[in-house]
């Protein structure tokens, strides 16, 4: 073979060996560039007063109830206490009667507290209201088996002998009658709170949210006849009922009409 062929062919052969070297190496390919996200925007904030943990009716408020908390200014409601225009709140707050129960980290509002200067339940009753005392049966035989929880809602049932059909027809006869519907359910016996929604029953009263004349009602029924509760349902709460009129007898008969009794005519 020529020198000249062999000269090509050598040079083939180290060019095809170089090219193959160079193909066989160990570079890995660059590594992709994650670009890192940008950062949340930072939301303004102002520190609101919260429930430090959770808070039950009637609680007096001590400072380590209470804390600071960072709060969004959007969500911020005209009814919080914040540090900025009350520096003070929590030492204001300290010594407060809970009017209704706080969770852990529930802003605290001025209108679910009451001070510490009158009585318990003075705090916790409401404007205008009054609050009366029933004797009941802690055994459930006027109080819908034992299930009255305080903040439920009843009606009130009059049980009496109507005198005058005794002397008429000379056997006894017992009357019953709703005397006032809805009413709100302030403590049973020295309860004032559910807990853990087990039954509560532990005295012979029941401490009922009454207006005044609702109060003389009730003092007057009591006097002359027993009274018995009724629960209602949590989605008539609220509801006005109207009690139909008996129509038993020629005597007068109790009609309530968001509840408010008023004596009218059977016939």
């Amino acid at each position: 073979m020529k020198p000249a062929r062999l000269a090509v062919l050598a040079i083939a052969l180290v060019t095809g060996g170089l090219a193959a070297y160079l193909m066989s190496g160990d570079d890995k390919p660059p590594a992709p560039v994650i670009l890192a996200a940008p950062p949340p925007p930072v939301l303004p904030t102002t520190d609101v007063l919260v429930a430090a943990a959770e808070l039950s009716m009637g609680q007096s408020l001590q400072a380590a109830d209470l804390r600071w908390q960072p709060w969004p200014d959007q969500a911020i409601t005209p009814g919080y206490i914040t540090r900025t225009s009350q520096p003070k709140g929590l030492e204001d707050i300290t010594g407060s009667i809970a009017r209704s129960g706080f969770l852990s980290g529930e802003p605290i509002r001025p209108q679910k507290l009451a001070r510490s200067d009158g009585g318990f339940m003075a705090a916790i009753l409401p404007s205008g209201m009054r609050a009366v005392a029933i004797v009941t049966d802690s055994r459930g035989s006027s109080s819908a088996g034992g299930f009255i929880l305080p903040n439920d809602h009843v009606d009130l049932i009059r049980t009496y002998r109507d005198e005058e059909a005794m002397q008429a027809g000379g056997s006894e006869t017992q009357i019953s009658e709703t005397i006032l519907t809805d009413i709100r359910v302030l403590a049973v016996g020295q309860i004032v709170q559910e807990k853990n929604g087990s039954n509560v029953v532990t005295g012979e009263t029941t401490t009922l949210a009454l207006t005044p004349a609702q109060a003389e009602i009730v003092t007057l029924a009591q006097k002359v006849g027993q009274l018995s509760l009724s629960l209602r349902s949590l989605v008539d709460s609220g509801r006005a009922t109207e009690v139909a009129p008996d129509t038993r007898g020629e005597g007068g008969v109790t009609v309530v009409r968001f509840g408010v009794s008023k004596q009218q005519s059977r016939r």
